[in-house]
């Protein structure tokens, strides 16, 4: 579809009623949008739904100028600064923090007490976990949404999420809420009435006669839950045929392909913008098309889908970006964030998966030549999107490690997918990690690891040895608990540094920033008995809260360093989002080196993964511009020195653990 493609007279005459209350200005305002982002409207729309694309743009065009004349003048106005600084997510002083809002703070009310916590943090962008109302018992976290309309009642209402949303702006947080776009509630009103026999709202569905086309599609479907959730289709008697449930069977499967799907979902959009949400995570965005003799992930057809709401939301609501929830192959990955026709036109947000498995890869492995291959493999993403980097999240860690990258530095990959789960199950010798296994897939041998990052770490170990020594035990032995400690304190640290040195949004899992263990306690709530990810969900505990300045602690020590990486890499033009991290080849294979050429001047991170002592060539850190520069995340020289400088045979001294941000400015 042409830039140039002109808006149909008729769509001005449509729009006219819905912006008659405005003055002529924002009229204006308004009606230079659509001519701006028609074309993509329309583009995406033509990709889904061929001929009937021009109606449905009619209909989102509407849609859309009446919830911008219903729009707060506020939110109109962080419009206005939004569309004057599109890369606002981009920015070094953007630090995230993710959490279930009853397990953070009870309610949406509660979490206003909780601002100032935040801020200490950093935080400017705030991701509570599904607030909407899921279905009674088991709702897969949250993510089986019975009512887009209404808030879960234990946590508020709508009229509590405008106030909290109005809060946390003028602290300069931004809130993340999660759009399940793949499925819905069997419990949702679209279900029950499609179960009640209306030929509308079973078009909404993908639903079978009979085995068929299910057996069909089956033959190259992977299962996303094998141990509870087998198969990829659910037989509904009151529905009277076979409905697809990716998920679970309690997940009903949305048909995309349908016109008035899209409608509904665009209006979903504009009420959560219009009640001042700023970021939406399309949550299960590859799953969203079907198309048989695949595994029906990452069509062609999603990022239609994507470059639609975005389009929309740039006409009705441009302070809002796009988070793309895709958990796909590193190679994949880009795609979300917009490459060939889509460029620029899609999620302005997606998580970097495979950093963060590589990260758990270096701490176990403490080697970094798998990671520097994988890193350096990925194509260049576009200068306009950004990066969530994070050690972890809500869910399990699958260990997405690539055959061919594995290959490439001479290890087997199911070997190592082996390890790594062996590794944070706490079954390898040596290992002080306490995770949990989530979904064993028996066929591939897949074992995904839930828990804690500090349990992941091994903190919670090494923390309960050291609370476990008493005053009269040997010096020795307190001694060695101490390094132990330390040493595990010190590789969270590292493993932080990384993901806030990398440029991007850097996010942080609720009760990971007060180095909390797993919930020893997971499964005794109702729901969540065989979901092993809840040992990873904690409730934020305030007894660790009210420690996190006492650095003598576990949790005073890791808040306080999160804190102090947040100011300084606040500070750092040189970790603004658009310039590209670059992983340097392997010099010593315990050491990870990155580079960032920004216009300001360079950024080297220097990050040993391993308990020894090792080094860097003082050759490399010349090349990229920073010898002899300082420390700027530690404020102390590595070895000494009153400046960075190469030892007698041309290596840097690297100690156990460091974390080094070493930078080198133009101003």
């Amino acid at each position: 579809m042409s830039a140039a493609t002109p808006v149909p007279e008729a769509l001005y005459d449509l729009v006219f009623h819905a912006l008659d209350p405005l003055e002529a200005a924002e009229r204006d305002v308004f009606l230079t949008r659509v001519e701006r982002w028609y074309p993509d409207l329309l583009d995406g729309l033509t990709v889904l739904y061929g001929e009937a694309a021009a109606e449905t743009a009619m209909t989102l065009v509407e849609r859309a100028a009446h919830a911008y004349a219903e729009r707060d003048p506020e939110l109109r106005r962080l419009d206005l600064a939004r569309t004057l600084d599109p890369a606002w997510a981009q920015d070094p002083g953007r630090i995230g923090y993710a959490a279930y809002t009853e397990r953070f703070a009870g309610t949406l009310r509660g979490v206003e007490e909780r601002i100032d916590y935040l801020r200490e943090l950093g935080v400017t962008y705030l991701h509570l976990m599904p607030l909407l109302t899921p279905r009674p018992g088991d709702s897969d976290g949250g993510y089986a949404v019975a009512d887009y309309r209404t808030v879960r009642e234990d946590l508020g209402t709508m009229a509590d999420l405008e106030a909290l949303t109005a809060e946390l702006r003028q602290a300069g947080i931004s809130l993340v809420v999660d759009l399940v776009l793949n499925h819905v509630a069997a419990e949702h009103e679209w279900a029950r009435r499609a179960r009640a026999g209306e030929q509308r709202y079973r078009d909404y569905f993908l639903i079978f006669p009979d085995r068929t086309e299910p057996d069909a599609y089956e033959q190259t479907l992977p299962e996303v839950f094998p141990d509870f959730a087998p198969g990829n289709f659910t037989w509904d008697e009151e529905l009277g045929g076979w409905v697809w449930t990716t998920f679970n069977s309690f997940q009903w499967d949305i048909n995309w392909r349908n016109p008035r799907v899209m409608e509904e979902y665009a209006q979903i959009v504009l009420d959560l913008a219009n009640r001042g949400v700023e970021v939406l995570r399309l949550d299960a965005i590859a799953f969203t098309i079907k198309r048989k003799g695949t595994d029906c992930q990452g069509q062609p057809e999603v990022h239609a889908i994507t470059e639609v709401l975005r389009a929309l939301t740039r006409i009705a609501c441009p302070a809002v970006d796009l988070k793309a929830e895709a958990i796909v192959a590193p190679t994949e990955l880009l795609q979300y964030l917009g490459q060939g026709k889509y460029t620029g036109k899609v999620s302005d947000l997606a998580y970097h998966n495979s950093l963060m498995v590589q990260i758990w890869s270096m701490l176990a492995a403490r080697d970094t030549t798998l990671a520097v291959e994988a890193l350096q493999s990925l194509p260049v993403e576009p200068s306009s999107a950004t990066w969530i980097t994070y050690l972890r999240c809500h869910d399990d860690i699958g260990w997405a490690i690539d055959d061919g990258d594995a290959a490439a530095v001479g290890l087997n990959g199911y070997d190592h997918r082996a390890f790594l789960a062996d590794w944070y199950r706490g079954q390898w010798p040596w290992s002080d990690a306490r995770g949990l296994v989530f979904q064993h897939n028996l066929a591939t041998g897949d074992r995904r690891i839930a828990g804690t990052a500090a349990s992941l770490i091994g903190i919670e170990a090494a923390d309960e040895a050291w609370q476990g020594v008493s005053d009269d035990a040997p010096g020795f032995k307190a001694e060695e608990l101490w390094t132990w400690r330390e040493e595990r304190l010190n590789a969270m640290r590292m493993a932080y540094a990384i993901i806030y040195g990398w440029g991007g949004i850097p996010v942080l899992w609720s009760g990971d920033e007060l180095a909390q263990p797993n919930d020893p306690n997971w499964d005794t709530e109702p729901g969540h008995e065989a979901d092993t990810r809840w040992a990873g969900r904690p409730r934020l505990d305030t007894a660790r809260a009210a420690n996190r300045h006492d650095r003598s602690t576990a949790e005073g020590r890791v808040f306080t360093d999160l804190a102090r990486m947040a100011r300084v890499r606040a500070g750092l033009p040189q970790l603004e989002a658009s310039t590209r991290t670059r992983v340097m080849d392997v010099d010593d294979p315990g050491v990870l080196v990155t580079h960032r050429d920004h216009p300001r001047g360079s950024f080297v991170g220097v990050y040993n993964v391993t308990p020894e002592w090792r080094s860097v060539s003082a050759a490399r850190l010349a090349e990229l511009g920073v010898m002899g520069a300082s420390d700027v995340l530690t404020d102390t020289v590595p070895f000494g020195s009153a400046s960075l400088e190469g030892a007698g045979d041309g290596r840097v001294p690297v100690p156990p653990y460091a974390a080094w941000w070493l930078v080198r400015s133009t101003d």
